[in-house]
């Protein structure tokens, strides 16, 4: 059995950040560019590329606070039906294009600037979703099929 989900996941949505601590854009598309991250984004270059979060987690964490935008934790990418626990070093194809999960995104203090206890909401393991690195780039949708892949052997 491959390491992958029994079913596929979906881009919920996409947004990209025209500046450090500027607005998230949502958009429709972005294009995901090989060694660097999204087209236009303040974020570019390094291994924290593109940042990801999980709709299904994202909505247990911030249940009992009501109903929370997930804009508000200023990630670029929201999937459904992949789990990113524990996924660091796996690979993730978003569409057509193909990032590296290389850590876990931790939730940092300026999320309770955004709305109070947000930062705690999103504490446990993986709740602020995961960072990774564009591997092969190309134009992401949202609506597209995501999806784990095996690692090439070397």
């Amino acid at each position: 059995m491959s390491q992958g989900q029994p079913s596929d996941g979906r881009v919920e949505a996409l947004w990209i950040k025209r500046a450090q601590r500027g607005p998230m854009d949502a958009v429709r598309e972005a294009q995901f560019i090989a060694r660097r991250g999204l087209a236009g984004n303040a974020d570019v270059g390094g291994r924290r590329q593109v940042t990801i979060i999980s709709r299904e987690r994202w909505y247990e964490l911030t249940a009992t606070l009501g109903e929370v935008d997930p804009v508000l934790r200023r990630a670029n990418l929201m999937v459904s039906g992949i789990e990113l626990v524990a996924s660091r070093g796996r690979l993730l194809q978003t569409g057509a294009a193909l990032v590296r999960i290389n850590g876990e995104t931790r939730p940092c203090r300026s999320l309770d600037f955004a709305l109070e206890g947000l930062q705690h909401a999103l504490d446990p393991r993986w709740g602020g979703g995961a960072y990774a690195e564009v591997i092969e780039g190309a134009v992401v949708r949202v609506g597209d099929v995501v999806q784990w892949v095996e690692a090439p052997e070397t």
